[in-house]
């Protein structure tokens, strides 16, 4: 009986050799070892998408699956396939830059319209969404600047003429502004500073009275408060400690009320 030619059913031609009773020696380990290296081939082999990066970022870190496609958090892949397709609408890249900012945190309109000036966004398609997000009122600057004056108030004892200069440097208009820090209350701004001298008077008790009134006017100026309410509250807390300690630099940075 001549050599097997495969098992009766098997497809193919009949003629295709004969099948061996048992392997031949080292045939299983090298068959192993062949598709390891086929697999290794091809799994090191780039794909036709790491072809135009190198399969590696900027910083020659290796990309994850989506970058390796020629798509980033920012946008596609400079000279991939993604980045030669047709060019996004301006107003639906617009509309995305914003949502993501607005996702992180409150912004003004200013804020977002200078964010879309920096990734290069056409102006009409600009404010086009800006216009539109203000009417559905994801843009409120209003909204914007009173709950900033009663966080910043509240978390960081932020008086008026602090808490207008960071709402002008945020592009709030100068009507909104007034009217946002119009809200915050003259006397829950006395009591404010108050608090804020009796946090730091414990710490001035080793310096001379008038070293201390200095340190703590400047700790309120910084935060906004003006020089006579300052020291009206800096002489009531040292007042409250003893008649020795009213002993106050003439300034006329710092005029007494």
């Amino acid at each position: 009986m001549g050599p097997d030619s495969g098992p009766a059913d098997a497809a193919g031609p009949r003629d295709w050799g004969a099948w061996p009773d048992v392997p031949e020696a080292g045939s299983s380990g090298a068959s192993r070892r062949g598709s390891g290296r086929s697999r290794r081939s091809r799994r090191d082999q780039p794909s036709a998408w790491e072809g135009f990066t190198g399969g590696k970022d900027a910083g020659g870190r290796k990309r994850s699956r989506g970058d390796s496609q020629g798509i980033v958090p920012d946008g596609p892949v400079e000279g991939s396939p993604v980045s030669r397709g047709p060019a996004a609408d301006p107003e639906a890249v617009a509309r995305g830059i914003c949502l993501r900012l607005l996702t992180m945190a409150p912004r003004t309109r200013a804020q977002l319209a200078e964010a879309l000036r920096k990734r290069e966004v056409p102006e009409e398609a600009a404010e086009a969404v800006l216009e539109r997000f203000s009417e559905v009122g994801l843009i409120d600057d209003e909204a914007f600047a009173a709950a900033w004056v009663s966080s910043r108030h509240a978390g960081r004892g932020l008086a008026r003429r602090a808490l207008a200069s960071e709402l002008r440097h945020r592009g709030v208009d100068e009507d909104v502004v007034k009217e946002a820090v119009e809200q915050l209350d003259p006397e829950q701004e006395v009591e404010t500073a108050r608090r804020l001298v009796q946090r730091k008077l414990s710490a001035t008790r080793n310096l001379e009275p008038a070293a201390r009134t200095r340190r703590l006017a400047g700790m309120l100026a910084r935060k906004g408060y003006g020089p006579g309410l300052a020291f009206r509250v800096i002489r009531e807390a040292l007042e409250d400690e003893g008649p020795e300690n009213l002993t106050f630099p003439v300034d006329a940075d710092y005029p007494l009320d």
